[in-house]
């Protein structure tokens, strides 16, 4: 089966002007929801490094079910 955006462990869309970053309080550039595994339909929305750390997350519960997760900011 061939890779495209449809198999992406998470969706990312643009924030609305003047959001902030859940996690930080900075201007949010990304709104992120997990799709699948643990953090099914987990999401919100994220400066650019807290969006990293958020997909980084949602990988290592893909790898590592249980082991790793969100609380590692």
């Amino acid at each position: 089966m061939p890779k495209n955006e449809f198999h992406q462990p998470v969706s990312v869309d643009s924030a609305p002007r003047g959001s902030r970053c859940e996690w930080c309080g900075e201007p949010a550039e990304r709104q992120l929801t997990a799709i699948g595994g643990l953090y099914h339909n987990d999401g919100g929305l994220f400066c650019r490094p807290c969006g990293e750390k958020f997909i980084q997350a949602v990988l290592n519960s893909l790898q590592f079910p249980g082991q790793l997760g969100l609380g590692a900011r």
